[in-house]
């Protein structure tokens, strides 16, 4: 190990550029599909030893003395990135003859953009570096600060933050509902980048001591989560069977006519209606995907009274629809991406829109610039969509709360509001047919599971294809339908299991996490600095 460390740490030019890109795309075996986490110590081994070895002319200014720590970690991110996000590109090929020229931009533009934050985290570190085992408390410190800026700049995008990697399965997204994903990010870096030590030897029995304490604290009480028993639902309600259908429509299908989207509404119903399997339970609650309903639903009384045909008296479907608002006279109608409550009377009872756009994929950023330079929504509408100010918790005439997060709004632990708390369960409605049979899908799952892992919530997810699942409070999969099949699952609703923590006290774990690390830092780098001298 300490020759290979040697042979990382001196490492220059094109083989180093290769070398860090090379660790950050490894790493990304660590996510859905692959979960092989153990990928991301080979990769945070690397990073660490090629942190070590980047530095600059005596001569050079402050900036340049950094500029070596901050390529290091920007070309690890790039790696990371494009091989963690390439399937983005896929979404551009629906419409290949309008969006095909955007590609390069989602498969590299974007991973080059993100990876600016790994390149700073790398900065940050190096601010703070030492030897020894105070090295990778800075790589933490680095990644948890820029990880923490990833999920709000710019209106964020936390997507495949590191500390997925250390939730593959439920037992190990347990420490997700005390600390939140931040906090599992510092403390996973911190974990990943121990084998360092091994190559180096200074800090090596505290640095790895401390990173199998760490981890087996992380799976020990992942372990006790999940052997307590289910907590049971309130006298007030019963535990209601959930339908949750996967239609499976392609992208690409056209929806030109009355007929086209008719067809498209009936493949919907008949899969709402179809025999419980194995002589189970009527569904009480149906669940459709995001903008399932082909037109616009308010404007279309015979598709309600269809709806009302098919339901029982006491059933409730939920479904994806654009709304429309009307402006008044002179102004252009507003569209909105929401999910509707209908119950059996074909009535709508409850409804709520999405707060977080997606930017170009629902709304395009400095639209009159931009729009100008013949930019425009990958979805279209008129317009775009607009995004709701207030998120609108959906009550079922059963007294069963649902809190709706619609699409990549589930990957925002910042989109919660209190009203979370006044759940029975999450409600995310998606359509990951865009991404097609790449690792979007997988990944876009995991992170809703982790959700669910965090507030203690069970989740209902239906997506147009791939991947719908009912899982219980502790992110276990139920029942579900796998990508590109189209079916349905019926599944009672576990109850919550209440959250032992709030939002609060998670963020203040985040930050003594930070300053757990950071102190560990900064000692360190004091202790290095008095022998140096």
């Amino acid at each position: 190990m300490e020759w290979l460390a040697g042979r990382v740490i001196l490492v220059w030019g094109f083989k180093r550029a290769i070398l860090a890109i090379l660790a950050g795309a490894i790493g990304v075996l660590a996510l859905p599909p692959f979960g092989f986490f153990a990928a991301m110590f080979i990769s945070f081994t690397l990073l660490v030893w090629l942190i070590d070895g980047a530095s600059a002319a005596p001569e050079s200014g402050w900036l340049g003395r950094l500029w070596p720590a901050f390529a290091t970690g920007w070309l690890f991110g790039f790696g990371y990135f494009v091989a963690g996000l390439w399937w983005l590109g896929h979404a551009l090929l629906i419409d290949a003859d309008q969006f095909a020229w955007a590609l390069p931009l989602a498969i590299f533009g974007l991973p080059a953009a993100l990876a600016i934050f790994y390149g700073l985290a790398a900065v940050l570190a190096r601010l703070v570096w030492s030897d020894g085992m105070g090295r990778i408390a800075a790589l933490a410190l680095g990644f948890g600060i820029l990880e923490w800026l990833r999920t709000f700049i710019f209106t964020g995008f936390p997507w495949n933050a590191i500390g997925y990697a250390m939730m593959p399965i439920p037992l190990m997204m347990q420490s997700a509902h005390l600390i939140g994903m931040l906090g599992v990010t510092v403390l996973a870096v911190f974990v990943f980048s121990a084998p360092a030590l091994l190559g180096t030897r200074q800090g090596m029995i505290p640095g790895i001591g401390l990173a199998v304490i760490l981890f087996a604290a992380h799976l020990g009480y992942g372990y006790y989560a999940l052997s307590q028993p289910e907590p049971a639902y309130a006298s007030d309600k019963k535990a209601p069977v959930v339908r949750v259908v996967q239609p499976a429509i392609d992208q690409d299908v056209k929806m030109d006519t009355d007929a086209d989207r008719t067809a498209i509404f009936e493949k919907h119903l008949a899969l709402s209606t179809a025999p419980p399997t194995d002589g189970g339970k009527r569904p009480d609650i149906i669940v459709w995907p995001e903008t399932s309903i082909p037109f616009i639903l308010t404007d279309n009384q015979d598709a309600l009274t269809r709806i009302a045909d098919v339901l029982d008296d006491d059933q409730i479907l939920i479904a994806g629809a654009v709304r429309s608002e009307d402006m008044g006279p002179g102004s252009p109608a507003r569209y909105y991406n929401s999910v509707y409550v209908i119950d059996g009377r074909g009535q709508i009872i409850g409804a709520s829109d999405k707060v977080h756009l997606v930017p170009f994929g629902e709304y395009v950023p400095f639209e009159g610039i931009l729009k100008n330079l013949g930019i425009q929504n990958v979805v279209e509408m008129p317009g775009g969509f607009s995004a709701s100010a207030t998120r609108a918790l959906l009550t079922l005439p059963s007294g069963i709360k649902l809190y709706p997060m619609i699409c990549y709004e589930i990957i925002f632990p910042s989109e919660m509001t209190p009203d979370i708390y006044k759940a029975d369960a999450i409600l995310n409605v998606t359509n990951d047919a865009w991404f097609g049979d790449t690792p979007g899908p997988y990944q876009h799952l995991q992170q809703a599971r982790v959700r669910a892992v965090e507030y203690g919530l069970p989740l209902i997810r239906s997506a147009n294809t791939g991947i719908s699942v009912v899982a219980d409070a502790h992110g276990r999969v139920i029942s579900g339908v796998d990508l590109n099949v189209r079916g349905f699952i019926d599944a009672t609703l576990g109850s919550a299991t209440g959250s032992l923590v709030d939002d609060r006290t998670r963020n203040m774990y985040f930050w003594l996490i930070i300053g757990g690390v950071a102190l560990i830092a900064l000692i360190s780098r004091m202790g290095f600095i008095s022998r140096m001298n």
